[in-house]
């Protein structure tokens, strides 16, 4: 992404990856829309389960939603009901949530293309406006190559396509992906680091998913952009947090593919704006301010060091610049911490 310069004052910021390999605080919010018929269009903030079946019942669209993103670990939802699933109704939900500048994380019941393409533009544009959101989607039924294919036309670090289908708990006909994409959305708003990878994390209030991949096929779906769920001994899990963004341009790239990296970078970008925000809202830019101002960026990089966020920072320079001399420049490095997603085991054996 890149800055937009504007006059208002304030922290902005810019960031980009590269990939270092040689080859090819508390719970979030959550943003929720569904279909919801006799509820009037609007922003709601729920923080209980018995807030979000007073608001919206358990049976419609909203109201599964909310149960589920309640059952694995939510805590503050911004719900807004559509009255009908139209891309045009989802659209302006999404737009009303996102402008309450408080989310997270973005999901919704609709296992619609349209809709998804809808969602990658709001949370892709609420990004870029300095307010850091993740979409999480599913589709209904879908094949391997459709899951690809939907995977591939998103192509976003902040999308995340969750598959296959799921059951409801007492089994029955397939819920859509949604339900999918919802149980993960509250797994990542109740955990606290974003560096630890969903490897194997319990998803509940569903049954089991619909389908199952061998090794060759997971394979395939991981590298192209798709976080699976599978069912082992009852237990409905994640095998990989992944995000859609596999390609730049035509050429594979797996740098945004871990979920992990753009949750470390929406933990540390933001965080670092909303210190300086903070401390530095009515100074002069001076030698002394500066100092301070890089003092303040070090602290704040080095508890992250502390925490297992980023592994390491470099080439931290904060200056003022020559064009603006009301404009302070702070540029810096860092190299994010990777989750564990295999060990490879080698035994030499003499017999």
């Amino acid at each position: 992404m890149s800055i937009a310069y504007h006059e208002r004052p304030g922290v902005y910021s810019d960031y980009d990856a590269s990939s270092a390999s040689t080859t090819t605080g508390g719970r979030s919010v959550i943003a929720a829309a569904g279909v919801c018929a006799d509820a009037a269009p609007e922003v709601k903030l729920l923080t209980s389960r018995a807030a979000a079946s007073a608001a919206f019942g358990t049976s419609s669209g909203l109201g599964k939603l909310l149960q589920l993103l309640y059952d694995n670990g939510a805590g503050v939802v911004l719900a807004c009901p559509v009255a009908t699933a139209t891309t045009a109704a989802y659209t302006a939900a999404f737009s009303a949530l996102l402008g309450e500048r408080q989310a997270a994380f973005l999901v919704c019941d609709s296992t619609e293309t349209a809709v998804h393409t809808a969602m990658k533009t709001a949370v892709t544009a609420a990004s870029a406006e300095r307010n850091e959101c993740i979409g999480l989607v599913g589709m209904a039924s879908p094949t391997a190559e459709k899951l690809l294919a939907a995977a591939a036309a998103l192509n976003c670090e902040r999308m995340v396509l969750c598959g296959p289908d799921a059951a409801p708990p007492a089994g029955g006909d397939a819920m859509g992906g949604w339900a999918l994409a919802a149980a993960v959305a509250g797994l990542l708003a109740a955990q606290r680091d974003p560096a630890l990878p969903l490897n194997g994390a319990e998803v509940t209030g569903l049954g089991t998913v619909t389908a199952s991949y061998d090794d060759t096929a997971l394979d395939a779906l991981v590298r192209g952009g798709v976080t699976v769920l599978e069912t082992v001994a009852g237990r409905t899990e994640v095998v990989r947090g992944i995000t859609t963004r596999s390609k730049t341009g035509s050429a594979a790239d797996a740098t945004w593919r871990e979920l992990t990296t753009i949750l470390i970078v929406d933990e540390v970008i933001p965080g670092l704006r909303n210190a300086l925000r903070s401390r530095f809202a009515r100074c002069k830019n001076n030698r002394t301010t500066r100092a301070a101002i890089r003092a303040r960026v070090v602290m704040e990089l080095e508890s992250r060091m502390r925490r297992e966020i980023i592994d390491s920072y470099d080439n931290l320079t904060v200056k003022a610049a020559e064009d603006d001399p009301t404009v302070c420049l702070v540029e810096f490095g860092f190299t994010v911490t990777h989750g564990l997603s295999r060990i490879y085991l080698t035994a030499h054996i003499t017999v």
